[in-house]
């Protein structure tokens, strides 16, 4: 039989999502929120905090490159690869600019003039 809450017939299997979905909410945002509780940046070695700023990067470099590299599943460097092809213009933006936004805003447009070119 069913459990009823607010007036709402739910089954085991709708609880059981409920429960994975507050669990998961539940970790998430303690993941986020101790770290800011507990360490004070005032309070942790230099070279941490250099390590630390690193991260952003590192994790950006993860979402991004295997999109960049791999096409299809396979090692793509040749010239035929246009996010390979877009992705080297897009940092030499980053770093003249110092903008996220700015290097992913042409990078965006690299491709779209790209694909519109037929490439």
């Amino acid at each position: 039989m069913p459990a009823r809450w607010l007036g709402v017939s739910m089954s085991e299997h709708e609880w059981y999502l409920i429960g994975c979905i507050a669990g998961t909410s539940l970790v998430t945002a303690l993941l986020r929120v101790l770290p800011m509780m507990f360490l004070e940046p005032d309070a942790m070695p230099r070279v941490v905090l250099d390590w630390l700023s690193f991260v952003p990067v590192a994790i950006m470099a993860a979402l991004v490159g295997t999109d960049i590299f791999f096409n299809q599943g396979v090692l793509d460097l040749s010239l035929n690869n246009l996010y390979l092809m877009a992705a080297v213009p897009s940092l030499l933006v980053a770093w003249w600019s110092k903008s996220f936004f700015g290097a992913i805003a042409f990078a965006m447009a690299f491709v779209a003039l790209a694909r519109f070119w037929g490439w």
